[in-house]
C-alpha cells in the first residue's frame, strides 16, 4: 500500500486493479496471487465472492488449478461495503455475477485509501460485456487482460464459448458447458 506523508499527514492511497479475460485464462489464479503477496507483507486482507458460485467450495476462491483462499461469499455487492472493515486490500472474484452497485462499492473502497483487485469475465458466453466488469474497466488504474489456449487451434482464446444451447445468461459450469475459443474458432463455433 503506498502511503504519501505532506506537511503531517499521512494517507493511504487506494486504487482498483481488474483482470478480466475468458473462462480458464488464469484470472482466479491471478487474483490468489496477489492476495498472498498481500498476507504476506502483512496486509490486512479480505476476500469476496457471490454467494451463488458454490462450485468449489462456498466459502474458499479456488482456481482450476485447485489454489485456494478463504472468502466471504455475499449476496449483493453492497454487503462488500458492510463487511470490508479495518482492511488494507480487498478481493472480488467472480465479479461478473454482481450487480451494477459493484462499480461504486470498488470506487467507494479505494477513495477511502483500500487496494481492490477484481477478477472476473469480462464477456458473456455471446460476447457481450458481461455486468460490471466493463464500468470497472473504466474506473481501474491498472487492467490485466489474461487469456486461455483455444482447445480448437491452439492460439489465445479470447471468447468463452458455451457448448449446447442453453440460453440462461447465468449457467455454473466448468469444462462440461464451456470452452476457451480464439476468436476465429468461436465465430465457426457460433455458426454451427
Amino acid at each position: 500500500m503506498f502511503i504519501e506523508t505532506t506537511a503531517n499527514k499521512t494517507e493511504k492511497r487506494g486504487w482498483i486493479e481488474v483482470i478480466t479475460g475468458s473462462m480458464f485464462s488464469g484470472k482466479t489464479e491471478e487474483l490468489i496471487r496477489r492476495l498472498k503477496r498481500a498476507t504476506i507483507a502483512m496486509l490486512e486482507v479480505e476476500i469476496f465472492k457471490p454467494q451463488i458460485d458454490v462450485r468449489y467450495s462456498e466459502d474458499e476462491v479456488i482456481s482450476h488449478d485447485e489454489n485456494a483462499i478463504r472468502s466471504t461469499p455475499v449476496s449483493t455487492a453492497g454487503n462488500i461495503l458492510l463487511l470490508a472493515n479495518n482492511v488494507d486490500v480487498v478481493g472480488v472474484d467472480e465479479a461478473q455475477f454482481f450487480d451494477m452497485g459493484l462499480i461504486e462499492v470498488c470506487n467507494t473502497l479505494a477513495n477511502k485509501g483500500i487496494r481492490v483487485i477484481v477478477a472476473g469475465l469480462d464477456m458473456d458466453f455471446m460476447g457481450r460485456p458481461f455486468g460490471p466488469i466493463p464500468g470497472l474497466i473504466a474506473t481501474a488504474e491498472y487492467v490485466t487482460k489474461v487469456h486461455a489456449i483455444c482447445v480448437r487451434c491452439g492460439n489465445l482464446a479470447h471468447h468463452t464459448h458455451r457448448k449446447g444451447k442453453a440460453d440462461k445468461l447465468v449457467l455454473l459450469g466448468e469444462k462440461d458447458l464451456y470452452e476457451p475459443l480464439c476468436r476465429k474458432c468461436y465465430n465457426v463455433a457460433r455458426a454451427e
